[in-house]
């Protein structure tokens, strides 16, 4: 009966429960039901491009604007992401048609060439529009050169034609735009909109024909020349509207228009509305095999790793102890004669806690933010909600960091505690704050909307000296009043000798060659998400990406503990330091996919973007490096522990 009541819950529950920010809006006719909306607002983000990091405010381009007061409130998220949402002058009744209808008139004088020049600049850059309708985004589908199709998430504010004759994929959609030097300008806009009808066994209240909710939104830019035209006839010209690449000598003056047109669409749920955009992002179906056939590859191989190392010390547990239980002295030989050695304290110790307390906070932050995106708390209709959680998450997880660097530190004998849990609570924090604040600096100086305000930037402050910090050393004192970790076998006074390594068995070769395999397993999920970043588009493959990261947990914690049981048979016990570069120098290899992504895949035009594309990068590099670092020296410790607590050691 219990199963029963609990079944029905459950089935209750998923009904009535929608995630935050992704609840269905039903809309109806004008004055056709009451407390049913009709009018559906229409809003504006910032404007970027993939030709450069610098994106700009909507209002920075001289385009229809409306009073910004009652814009939407944006999160912590969105506002460190650089999004500016804001109202716009154009509005969308429900199932009412729009033939061509006018949002504001622009005329540009000669000494207006400032403005003119910054619209010129954005549209030889390929600057996109980002609008919002019932929070989906407009998207734009237009014919490349190449022969295909693209569907982008926006669409460009014009194109540009070279003094060549050159135009770009923008362009090819009206053969009109052939003038050489001529910058066109998209001033119209047809917007249409895909709705699903009502029905109450759906929505539990029946609307009819008059009633229904939206699952898409597409936009046909175009670019017409309507000077001096009527309303009705502004629409409907064929001429494009270019402007001049050479000075301005006469007034420009023309409108900016918009038509809107409704289709049904009942075919569609509106619970897959996001498939036709997700499913448009290029390459996602191309490259599926290849990302199944490497992950098979690293499982295979991770699969040989550990049949090798139980099997060899299965042999060398048995053997070294059948060497004790026997009568006849025999001189130790293998990682057994180093175990006098094997735990001692390695130098900068600190540091090497400081950076493993660091790297648990991280660890924590990454996995339970990828559980929250699984869930569907973090899906792209939910915009600022992944950065959000992982600044959220990450101040709220100093505790761990404290605890884990002082216990740690005190393993080692450390003394100067109160130096540690400073070091951990501000080295790593402080470093990337300080990068984040050099390309914010670039940013206030470009005037870009992702320049992060004072405001903000004094919040963030707040957050990780008043919450972060306080967690950090509440953290050290609870490892503070603990006993050490103990050993399992007792250290030597006198350090061993280590003897002369081969060129294998040296640190740097193996810290060099620890890093391949788990590159080899990300390096796929790298290309969609660097093109998420950079090349605007949606990543959701969630799911997929918390498997790859099991996945990369596990590879660096083999590829580490096989490292490090060669060098302990090499009689090399410096494995403190050793355990946490080996896997931490993925990170190494990750940044230079970075230089590989910026220079096969990216087009980035001025010195700028080119700063501030490195010193991100720099900033996720560095997190990621604690991060894999962390995990490979938690999977050594552990290895090392476990193999010498099962062998006897008189």
């Amino acid at each position: 009966m219990f199963q029963i009541l609990t079944l029905c819950a459950c089935i209750l529950l998923s009904q009535a429960f929608y995630l935050p920010g992704l609840a269905p809006v039903t809309y109806c006719k004008k004055g056709k039901f009451d407390g049913c909306k009709s009018s559906i607002p229409v809003y504006v983000n910032r404007l970027n491009s993939i030709e450069t990091v610098i994106p700009y405010e909507y209002d920075r381009f001289d385009f229809c604007t409306v009073d910004e007061s009652h814009s939407p409130v944006e999160n912590l998220g969105q506002v460190v992401f650089g999004e500016r949402i804001r109202p716009s002058p154009y509005s969308v009744e429900f199932l009412e048609d729009v033939k061509c209808k006018i949002a504001c008139e622009k005329e540009y004088k000669p000494g207006d060439a400032e403005k003119l020049n910054f619209l010129k600049r954005a549209i030889s850059l390929n600057y996109q529009h980002h609008w919002i309708l019932d929070n989906m985004p407009l998207t734009w589908c237009y014919e490349v050169q190449s022969g295909g199709k693209y569907c982008s998430i926006g669409f460009s504010i014009g194109c540009y034609v070279t003094k060549e004759g050159r135009k770009k994929d923008s362009c090819t959609m009206n053969v009109d735009f052939s003038q050489p030097d001529m910058y066109y300008l998209f001033n119209h806009v047809d917007i249409i909109v895909g709705y699903h009808s009502g029905a109450k066994e759906d929505w539990g209240q029946s609307f009819g024909d008059d009633g229904g909710r939206i699952i898409s939104i597409k936009v046909n830019p175009r670019s017409i020349d309507n000077k001096g035209l009527q309303v009705d006839k502004a629409c409907a010209e064929t001429k494009p509207l270019g402007i001049p690449g050479v000075n301005q000598k006469d007034n420009i003056k023309f409108s900016y228009t918009y038509s809107v047109l409704w289709e049904e669409r009942n075919d569609v749920k509106w619970s897959s509305r996001w498939d036709y955009i997700l499913e448009s992002m290029p390459h996602t179906n191309i490259q599926w095999f290849s990302i199944i056939n490497s992950l098979v590859i690293v499982l295979f191989l991770s699969g040989m790793v550990a049949m090798i190392m139980l099997r060899t010390l299965h042999k060398d547990i048995a053997r070294y102890n059948q060497m004790d239980s026997s009568d006849d002295a025999q001189e130790e030989f293998g990682w057994k004669l180093v175990h006098g050695d094997v735990f001692r304290s390695p130098r900068k110790g600190m540091l090497l806690a400081v950076l493993n307390g660091s790297g648990i906070q991280i660890f924590f932050m990454t996995v339970i933010t990828l559980a929250f995106a699984c869930l569907g708390f973090l899906s792209p209709a939910n915009r600022g909600a992944l950065m959000t959680c992982a600044l959220v998450l990450y101040v709220c997880l100093g505790t761990p960091a404290g605890y884990v660097s002082a216990r740690i530190y005190k393993t080692f004998g450390g003394e100067k505690w109160k130096s540690n849990v400073i070091f951990t609570a501000f080295l790593c924090p402080g470093i990337v704050f300080a990068i984040f604040l050099i390309l914010n600096l670039v940013l206030w100086k470009e005037e870009s909307s992702a320049a992060v305000p004072f405001t903000t930037v004094i919040s963030l402050l707040k957050l990780w000296f008043g919450i972060s910090a306080p967690l950090t050393f509440i953290g050290a004192i609870i490892a503070l009043r603990k006993r050490p970790i103990e050993h399992p076998v007792r250290t030597n006074q006198i350090p061993r000798q280590i003897p002369d390594q081969s060129l294998y068995t040296r640190p740097l070769p193996g810290i060099i060659m620890g890093g391949v395999l788990p590159f080899g397993c990300i390096f796929i999920q790298l290309f969609f998400i660097l093109n998420s970043i950079w090349s605007h588009q949606i990543y959701y493959m969630f799911g997929f990406l918390l498997l790859v990261f099991l996945i990369l947990i596990i590879i660096c914690s083999e590829a580490t503990i096989l490292l490090c049981y060669f060098h302990l048979c090499a009689e090399d016990y410096h494995w403190w330091w050793r355990s946490f570069l080996t896997s931490g120098f993925t990170a190494v290899y990750f940044f230079i996919y970075c230089i590989h992504y910026y220079v096969s895949k990216l087009e980035l035009q001025g010195g700028a973007s080119t700063f501030l594309y490195f010193g991100y990068m720099l900033i996720v590099v560095f997190l990621f490096f604690l991060l894999t670092g962390t995990i490979g020296f938690f999977a050594c410790f552990w290895f090392v522990t476990k193999i010498y607590s099962v062998v006897k050691v008189d």
